[in-house]
């Protein structure tokens, strides 16, 4: 079996999207407004409690309480709501009923009778996931998961994100739920970058062909960037850049043009790159990256 290709380091001052065509300037029209129309209210006549309170008191905007205990890192959001559900999570000693409870902190909140801190800054950590063990926290079946290979020591975190069982290559994993969530958003366009090696024929014009998107048994997949590496006898190594990643995405393009796929790696996720990251190792992107990195999403915040 060869090894793979290794890819370079990450890419520094990269952008969030992914591959894209000139677009024409956008056309402009200008409304006049009636001089005899009212000024619409700069406030809701009727503001919810919590944001009425809030702005009273001169704190920030109040949250959902399930954005914010996925901030601080307890779990990711539909967890929360299981754990509000069972009535796991209080505020001020009563149960909490919904996830869309308002706050402007987690002062008074608990969890199983424990306060919950202040969110610690978010942290983000690159992992060599192997192959053999699927990307969830439990598994009913008992076959193993990425929490039984990573390293002692490390914070509660959360992928980023999904390999399949037989796919390996860079997991991203952070304390941050909503960094997290917008990390996963098909609008945020945070590229992925793949090496598949796959068992057929295929051309670059073909690969090249995906960049307008295709239709797939009904399922809609966007712009591809794919570019034939090398072949080796009947076997071809092929580099795949896309922003949706759907379930199982590159393996089913690639069935779709008569390959069938028989090794898959992920070599990079927006800027962050596997390199030379050994296969079960982890290692934590410096805070001053991250920073930077978050101001180049869309809606983005450091």
């Amino acid at each position: 079996m060869e090894p793979p290709k290794k890819s370079g380091p990450p890419r520094r001052g990269a952008g969030a999207g992914g591959p894209k065509r000139p677009v024409g300037p956008r056309s402009r029209h200008a409304t006049a407004k009636s001089a005899s129309r009212s000024p619409r209210p700069l406030q809701d006549a009727n503001p919810h409690p919590a944001r009425a309170a809030a702005a009273a008191s001169g704190k920030g905007e109040p949250q959902r309480i399930a954005k914010l205990l996925a901030r601080a890192g307890v779990a990711s959001r539909r967890e929360i709501e299981r754990m509000i559900a069972e009535g796991r999570i209080a505020l001020d000693g009563a149960p909490v009923d919904t996830p869309a409870t308002l706050l402007t902190s987690l002062h008074g909140v608990t969890v199983d009778g424990v306060a919950i801190a202040a969110p610690a800054p978010t942290r983000l950590f690159l992992f060599h996931k192997p192959v053999g063990c699927l990307t969830t926290e439990r598994d009913p079946a008992g076959r193993p998961t990425i929490y039984d290979r990573l390293p002692d020591g490390l914070p509660r975190v959360m992928p980023i994100g999904r390999l399949d069982m037989n796919t390996e290559g860079l997991l991203l994993l952070t304390t941050d739920g909503g960094f997290k969530r917008q990390m996963e958003l098909p609008a945020t366009g945070v590229p992925r970058t793949y090496r598949a090696r796959a068992f057929g024929e295929v051309s670059q014009q073909q690969l090249e062909d995906l960049f307008d998107g295709l239709e797939i048994d009904g399922v809609r997949y966007g712009q591809i960037e794919a570019n034939l590496e090398r072949r080796t006898g009947r076997n071809q190594w092929i580099e795949m850049t896309l922003t949706e990643g759907k379930n199982r995405e590159v393996r089913r393009v690639l069935e779709h043009l008569g390959l069938k796929v028989n090794r898959l790696i992920r070599t990079a996720y927006g800027p962050f790159a596997l390199g030379e990251l050994a296969v079960g190792a982890v290692e934590e992107v410096r805070q001053h990256d991250l920073i930077l990195f978050r101001k180049t999403l869309k809606g983005g915040a450091a």
